[in-house]
């Protein structure tokens, strides 16, 4: 058996890379508006059941983790909520597994919690997406703060991954043409102009415009332009075939 302070694998952060997008269709409808958990990741098990208890007696769930690995073992990462991550921990360090998580594609609301902080660390932490980072020992007030907070980033995340996916879903409907007269309407091009581009009459342009309008859902051209800064950068770079 692999001890719990190992690190975790490449393939299984892949794993959790590959699974957490396709789990962002309906169920994730559900998990937009679930009662989150708090995953706290500390080698130390009296700070982590003092952090347990404190989130639930506010009614807050939360689960003890004592590494990385633990965490991925039990299955919990697509959960809404946040994570309150120590900075040094035996095997994985808070910052390295932040790090691996974003490079793996999963984004995750991450508070530090560090009795060995200092400035250079927290700039790292903070560049690469924490919402807050904190020093042992911390006011029972300001950890509760961060967590609210870091909770409602995880909220805004997963409700715009999921409008970017129904968004990329209706883009996918598109025909080819229709997704070229697209791209031209939100870069600003007229009927005419999109036209002389494409080869084609202004009066087929508008067909097509027509009909992209209401397979994307959009009433006017700004709904039309929100809609595609929604789109992952590969959908909107992928050439139109």
């Amino acid at each position: 058996m692999m001890h719990s302070n190992a690190l975790p694998t490449s393939n299984q952060l892949e794993l959790w890379g590959r699974a957490r997008p396709a789990s962002l269709g309906g169920a994730q409808v559900l998990a937009v508006d679930a009662e989150p958990l708090v995953m706290v990741v500390d080698d130390d098990e009296a700070i982590r059941l003092s952090i347990c208890e404190l989130l639930e007696s506010v009614d807050i769930e939360a689960q003890g983790f004592a590494s990385a690995r633990e965490l991925l073992d039990a299955d919990v990462l697509d959960r809404p909520g946040c994570m309150i991550l120590d900075v040094r921990m035996p095997g994985l360090s808070g910052l390295d597994f932040q790090s691996q998580l974003a490079a793996h594609g999963i984004p995750a609301a991450i508070i530090f919690l560090t009795g060995h902080g200092d400035i250079p660390m927290t700039v790292q932490a903070m560049k690469a997406g924490a919402v807050e980072f904190l020093t042992k020992p911390v006011r029972d007030q300001t950890l509760l703060d961060a967590v609210h907070k870091a909770i409602a980033t995880d909220r805004a995340q997963r409700n715009d991954a999921l409008i970017a996916r129904q968004n990329a879903a209706l883009y996918a409907s598109l025909t080819a043409r229709e997704r070229q007269v697209m791209q031209a309407v939100v870069s600003g091009a007229l009927n005419k102009q999109i036209a002389h581009d494409l080869g084609i009459t202004e009066i087929t342009v508008k067909l097509h415009r027509s009909s992209l309008m209401k397979k994307m859902q959009a009433a006017f051209v700004a709904q039309l332009v929100r809609a595609w800064q929604t789109l992952p950068t590969n959908v909107r770079d992928a050439p139109v075939t």
